[in-house]
């Protein structure tokens, strides 16, 4: 048992860890009191990695009859990830249940190093895009250029038009925010370091990531505090948390945070890595809300997921199928040559509409991973917690592009008018959508699929023609094209 791996990890089968196993076991036991039939069908699937898709559509699909369904099965996935994940105290020990995790020696306490900017806190609302500097006019244009072409929901821009009226609100003056994965590209820490703001960063102790860090922060107008394990000259060696290994002292430390702090959840891993680390941040989460009532939390939602979304973005939809020009011309030969796969509607049923734009590269662990952090934004929103979770555009990130078919298909994705956003303008803008929950926070729906819709900045998934896997192919291919030329 020497090299298993040690800390919060997947439950083993037959003697090793199977992600299969837990997938099919989360979504059978989240199904299992709302559509019993459909959760047999999910624990007895065979190849879970080819069949996923269906299942996790189903996750949402059963949830939409009422706001007690939705619960129920986001409360029963919660609960089946907690009762089925494991934490080992080191690789040659045996698997524990999830929460002895926090009864764990913790070692010496984290102690606090506080890096105070030197420069002035921007007042005003600035966005970057395509080189320029929108504020002002030109932001609230752009605004409305991305409502009309369908990219952004409209309680989207009217959200970002509230804070740019609002820029006193940048500040976020007693509230802390925890940016769990404080170095990814898609995290709020550089604007909110920007705008004055106190930020207490966690990630790995890795000196490079926190060498950038601590250079973005030295630059702005705001307060960094970040955990350290030992006194040091130089803090980016010495800086940093594993949350995997060490969540008890990283759950000790972040219980002192002053204020009314924000818990941000912007961890990102490939693979089987990816569940694991969330799965700890759920745990710190639930720990952390029952010494902090306060505790607000905040999320960012894939748009390569399953939504139901507002019966506009179906009728606006619908009318772009009706009128498709381009490679709608050919819509008609390709779905007879495709048996129908290719350039489907992208709304076939009933209202409400179910987007499914979940990408098969991206595997069954992604989806596991954000669909456990919707769980838990449904369920605290229920609990009386202030919650912030936004659906953030398909973005060029590095995780993203290093897998070489999706990346392709985002170099083609504009074809059937999806933007594709550049990280500087993405994380400013979902740092604006932050901002505003925490002034304004939004009035919980009749529905969680009403909350999760409010804000959303898809990208145009949402109301572009096609059903998004029949279009895949096609923009991977016209990406590929792009790329040769």
């Amino acid at each position: 048992m020497s090299d298993m791996p040690s800390g919060i990890v997947i439950p083993t089968v037959d003697g090793a860890p199977s992600t299969s196993a837990l997938g099919r076991g989360v979504v059978a036991d989240a199904l299992r009191s709302v559509a019993p039939d459909w959760a047999r069908e999910a624990e007895t699937t065979k190849n879970w990695r080819g069949e996923y898709l269906r299942h996790f559509h189903r996750l949402v699909e059963a949830g939409l009859p009422s706001r007690e369904a939705a619960l129920a099965i986001a409360g029963d996935g919660l609960s089946s990830l907690r009762s089925r994940m494991r934490f080992r105290p080191a690789p040659d020990a045996d698997e524990q249940p999830l929460d002895s995790v926090f009864d764990s020696p913790a070692g010496a306490p984290l102690r606090t190093a506080t890096v105070a900017g030197s420069g002035e806190a921007r007042r005003s609302l600035v966005v970057p895009y395509r080189g320029e500097r929108l504020e002002g006019d030109r932001l609230l244009r752009q605004l409305d250029a991305w409502v009309a072409g369908g990219v952004i929901e409209p309680s989207c821009a009217e959200a970002v038009r509230t804070v740019a009226a609002n820029p006193a609100w940048l500040t976020l003056e007693g509230r802390p925010v925890v940016v769990l994965g404080a170095g990814a590209e898609m995290g709020p820490l550089t604007a909110l370091l920007r705008w004055g703001a106190d930020v207490v960063a966690v990630d790995l102790p890795r000196p490079a990531i926190w060498q950038r860090l601590l250079e973005t922060a030295h630059r702005s107008g705001g307060r960094l505090h970040v955990p350290v394990a030992q006194e040091g000259a130089d803090l980016a060696q010495h800086a940093g948390a594993d949350l995997l290994h060490d969540l008890r002292r990283v759950a000790d430390w972040l219980g002192e945070v002053d204020g009314a702090p924000v818990l941000g959840n912007y961890v990102y891993a490939d693979g089987p890595l990816n569940v694991r680390v969330a799965v700890a941040v759920d745990a710190l989460t639930v720990r952390l809300r029952q010494a902090r009532p306060d505790l607000a939390l905040a999320f960012l939602a894939t748009p390569t997921d399953v939504f139901a979304v507002p019966d506009d973005a179906v009728d606006e939809s619908g009318r772009r199928y009706a009128t498709a020009k381009g490679i709608g011309r050919l819509r008609g030969p390709l779905r007879v040559l495709s048996g129908g796969r290719l350039l489907a509607p992208n709304y076939p049923g009933t209202l409400p509409g179910i987007n499914d734009s979940l990408v098969p590269q991206q595997g069954p662990n992604y989806a596991l991973a954000k669909r456990l952090q919707r769980w838990r934004a449904a369920h605290a929103r229920a609990d009386g917690a202030t919650v912030s979770l936004t659906v953030a555009p398909a973005t060029r990130t590095r995780s993203v592009l290093k897998n070489r078919l999706l990346a392709a298909a985002y170099a083609g994705a504009h074809r059937f008018g999806i933007e594709i956003f550049e990280p500087a303008t993405s994380n400013t803008l979902m740092a604006a959508l932050l901002v505003h929950d925490l002034h304004v926070p939004p009035s919980p729906g009749t529905h969680p699929w009403q909350d999760e819709a409010f804000a959303a900045a898809h990208g145009g998934l949402w109301r572009q023609p096609y059903a998004p896997r029949s279009a895949l192919g096609i923009a991977v291919l016209f990406g590929f094209g792009t790329a040769r030329g």
